[in-house]
């Protein structure tokens, strides 16, 4: 099993649309996958009561119990968990940390969620795990993506090749428990994900597609 903690310390960073679509992409890709919500929120775990679908499971509780709750994953034969978090929770944050393979930090191309990434990457700093910057609910055609790109990689920071940008789909899927993969299979927001999902999947060694035959190790 592989696993991937989506963490920022801002609030409104795009945390659970990056969580519930990655692990929608498992899904159609083939894998079992869950998601544990570590929120207080509970914005996944809503989400997850909505859906048609069984997959992804979607589990909400405390930061306490994240180790039972990974080994449940592992256990219940999970191919990829998903950990969503509570922005401003250090300890929560710093437990799913360290309990994954990757860690993903959505963040949008502005100024007061550019500099709030700092706090996020000490995190991952302390937890010794790979961390990367997925610029999140951006505008489509704006030079401020890439400025934002550029300060980020000037920071030392490592961003994601993929971009996930603000499009309504993402908004639409959520009313009844779906992804934006589910809502308009063919449309950009779909393809962003997927492409997300790929690349994310080859860091921590899954294959793209489980129908590929390769098998995972736990």
């Amino acid at each position: 099993m592989r696993t991937i903690a989506v963490i920022s310390q801002k609030g409104g960073a795009g945390k659970t649309t990056l969580a519930t679509n990655l692990g929608v992409a498992a899904h159609l890709a083939g894998y079992r996958s869950a998601i544990v919500d570590l929120d207080p929120q509970a914005t996944a775990r809503k989400w997850g009561d909505k859906r048609e679908a069984a997959e992804p499971e979607v589990i909400g509780d405390h930061a306490e119990r994240l180790p039972q709750l990974v080994e449940a994953a592992r256990s219940n034969g999970a191919d990829l968990l998903i950990i969503d978090t509570a922005p401003n929770a250090d300890r929560a944050s710093l437990a799913a940390a360290r309990a994954a393979d990757l860690i993903l930090i959505p963040c949008r191309p502005a100024a007061f969620d550019l500099e709030a990434i700092e706090a996020t990457r000490d995190l991952a700093s302390i937890a010794k795990k790979p961390a990367w910057v997925v610029l999140s609910s951006a505008p489509t055609r704006s030079a401020i993506v890439e400025e934002a790109r550029s300060g980020l990689e000037g920071q030392g920071a490592k961003v994601a090749p993929q971009i996930i940008h603000h499009r309504v789909a993402y908004s639409y899927a959520v009313i009844d428990g779906r992804a934006a993969p589910e809502y308009e299979p063919d449309g950009k927001a779909a393809d962003e994900v997927a492409a997300l999902f790929a690349w994310a999947s080859g860091l921590v060694g899954l294959p793209t597609s489980k129908k590929s035959g390769k098998k995972t190790e736990s």
